[in-house]
């Protein structure tokens, strides 16, 4: 053998080798139990689904979401990139969520498709998703200037008679009247109360420079279940991007150590604004606002010079306080957004695509490995060998690059089998010819491996060509195709040109060769 083909061996090998490494993680994830998974450590067991390849949304089940951003409300210098902008916070969202491979892409001037692959809460992620996240700290206006509005407001309806009902109480204080204490009403009193307040006109009589806004729900005061009416500033003392981070936490109250809630420090900016705030303001509450619902108002103690704070309150379980602790991280969404469509595919329907598809490609294999064995004789297995190794460095080229394995994958895979028993018959027809006209056997495989890599190559660049197009324009499944057609047939070239010559090279540089079986 030849310092050519030694070298040509010791490149086959070792890829071979490097292709078995890579797929190894595949072969241990997959043949894994349910209860090994569950036994074995998560840090441990996302590392080695990291390693793994992954499959799409059409395989393992998961959910699709298309979302369109509402524009309506934003300046012509801020739609300009909100799409892309809150398509890049959703990304960071559910990289936090912990969704392997999702796939987040615009689609249009305004939608943002979203897969998520492999998803078992498709509530709580829709929930993670659209929430705008746009959290505010206000200052509560002080308690005369809540009873002067209130009395403001209270005037005006009883001067129209507009009273909550038939109680001649409330003929002069039909707002007030309702509030328990200090802007709390009942769960029962909500609704009339929200319907006078949406009464034509009285958004008039509060000032420009305060709004009403509504604590969360079911908040429990003087023994009685309810909502808050806060009367607070308009302009915000500060926002989330003030925020640097946000963790869930436990034991953030006092009169409630059991309970969960969202832990935040402020970015450097943020805590200089925060110790000014609160030192100015010592005495006073100061709420905070998420998505336009007030979630606590404590009341400053004392300047805070740390930039800690906390949001309190509202029911919080481990999964809410995790989320909401994943959009402030994330950041607010420049718009609000809604999902236009949404498609649940179950895990069942997913292993019948890989089942089928893989059926599918098992009987085509089959039948080609069938033909070439027959047809072609001992060089027929040469080429048999040479797809088994191109079928191998694909799937370990895509466990490489983390790329997903779909079912129109699965189709970009079958086709590279054809193209790559197409490239092999190039090869033999060319070296039948050669023989036919008299040549040596030597000459023979020399001149048919020369002449047939012109067409190979023409035929193999015009395809890539057209799949890297695919890549670039298509959506999710068709970028699937795109990727393991590339790959397959960049292995075919090696397992084509570089494999079964080398074969051929040992195997006449052996002796005198009488006949060439092919």
């Amino acid at each position: 053998m030849s310092r050519t083909d030694q070298g040509k061996l010791l490149g086959v090998v070792l890829v071979t080798i490097a292709s078995l490494w890579l797929l190894y993680p595949s072969y241990q994830y997959y043949t894994m139990s349910p209860a090994q998974q569950q036994a074995m450590d998560p840090a441990k067991l996302g590392k080695l689904r990291k390693k793994a390849i992954h499959l799409g949304l059409d395989l393992q089940g998961g959910m699709q979401l298309l979302l369109e951003v509402d524009k309506s409300r934003l300046s012509p210098a801020e739609a300009k990139d909100a799409v892309e902008r809150a398509r890049e916070i959703i990304n960071n969202r559910i990289d936090q969520f912990g969704v392997a491979e999702p796939l987040i892409q615009i689609e249009g001037q305004d939608r943002i498709a979203v897969q998520l692959p492999g998803l078992t809460d498709p509530e709580r992620a829709k929930e993670l998703i659209g929430k705008t996240a746009l959290l505010e700290f206000k200052l509560v206006r002080s308690a005369d200037e809540q009873r002067t509005l209130y009395q403001r407001l209270d005037s005006w309806l009883a001067a129209r008679r507009i009273v909550p009902s038939t109680d001649s109480a409330l003929a002069k204080t039909p707002l007030t009247g309702l509030m328990i204490d200090n802007g709390f009403f009942r769960r029962e009193d909500v609704p009339t109360v929200q319907k006078l307040l949406a009464t034509t006109g009285i958004d008039s009589l509060v000032p420009t420079d305060t709004q009403l806004l509504w604590g969360g729900e079911d908040e429990a005061r003087s023994g009685m279940t309810g909502r808050s009416l806060y009367v607070l500033k308009k302009d915000a003392e500060l926002t989330g991007g003030s925020v640097a981070s946000a963790e869930a936490a436990v034991g953030l109250e006092n009169t409630n150590p059991g309970a969960w809630g969202v832990s935040m420090k402020m970015t450097p900016k943020g805590r200089a604004d925060f110790a000014r705030v609160t030192g100015n303001n010592v005495g006073r509450q100061l709420a905070i606002i998420l998505d336009g619902v007030v979630q606590s108002a404590p009341f400053i103690r004392d300047r805070i010079p740390s930039g800690d704070a906390s949001i309190t309150g509202g029911s919080f379980d481990v999964n809410t306080a995790k989320d909401l602790a994943i959009v402030l991280r994330a950041g607010a969404l420049p718009a609000p957004v809604k999902a236009l469509a949404e498609n649940t595919v179950g895990p069942s329907l997913g292993s019948d695509s890989i089942r089928e598809g893989l059926t599918a490609g098992v009987i085509g294999t089959v039948m080609v490995v069938a033909f070439m064995a027959i047809y072609y004789q001992l060089s027929g297995l040469v080429a048999i060998a040479a797809l088994a190794l191109n079928l191998l460095y694909l799937v370990a080229a895509m466990a490489y690059f983390g790329a997903t394995l779909t079912l129109p994958g699965i189709a970009g895979i079958v086709l590279t089998v054809g193209m790559a028993v197409d490239t092999n018959v190039l090869i033999f027809e060319r070296i039948r010819e050669e023989l036919r006209h008299g040549r040596s056997i030597h000459e023979s495989v020399r001149l048919g491996y020369d002449r047939a890599f012109r067409t190979i190559f023409d035929a193999h660049s015009t395809t890539l060509i057209s799949a890297l197009f695919l890549f670039q324009f298509g959506t999710g499944p068709i970028k699937g195709f795109a990727v393991t057609l590339s790959i397959g047939l960049l292995a075919n070239l090696f397992t084509a040109v570089v494999f079964t010559r080398m074969i051929y090279d040992y195997w006449l540089g052996r002796g005198k060769v009488e006949r060439l079986s092919i």
